[in-house]
């Protein structure tokens, strides 16, 4: 899945060399293998970041945003609601930190949200908020996520 706005399609290379390795990561990795923390995949460029948590109540997952850095959350284990807005239209909570590449929003009225399952990703650039670790309507789930990390 990946959703975003048409103005944003010829900006990035979504099937670029360094998406592919991100891809080629997940596919030939033993991700249910992997410990919890950063995976090197490629020096700074692309790197993992391996999860494994409780989804929470929506109002615990505050909407973020990274500028250095693509998302492709993918699902190992488990699944969760997870939030999307264009960070134009979100409120920012807070300043952003540039050491964590990383800033927080306030909740918007409205938003989108997709179920992510296993096997599911995401893809999230850089001008897309998102709201991870949600739970479902079926109530908190053990999940285990890769976030790999693509600079921009």
């Amino acid at each position: 899945m990946l959703t975003t706005n048409l103005t944003l399609a010829e900006k990035y290379d979504y099937l670029s060399e360094k998406f592919r390795r991100a891809f080629a990561f997940l596919r030939e990795t033993d991700l249910e293998a992997l410990p919890l923390g950063n995976v090197p995949v490629d020096g700074e460029e692309i790197y993992a970041n391996v999860q494994s948590y409780t989804t929470m109540d929506a109002a615990d997952c505050p909407f973020e945003s990274h500028r250095a850095y693509f998302d492709i959350q993918y699902m190992v284990e488990g699944e969760e609601i997870f939030g999307y807005e264009p960070a134009a239209n979100l409120a920012p909570s807070g300043e952003y930190d540039a050491e964590k590449d990383l800033i927080f929003y306030h909740e918007p009225k409205e938003s989108g949200t997709v179920l992510l399952k296993k096997g599911d990703f995401a893809i999230v650039p850089p001008e897309d908020g998102h709201a991870p670790r949600r739970r479902s309507a079926a109530g908190p789930c053990k999940v285990k996520k890769i976030v790999v990390k693509v600079r921009v």
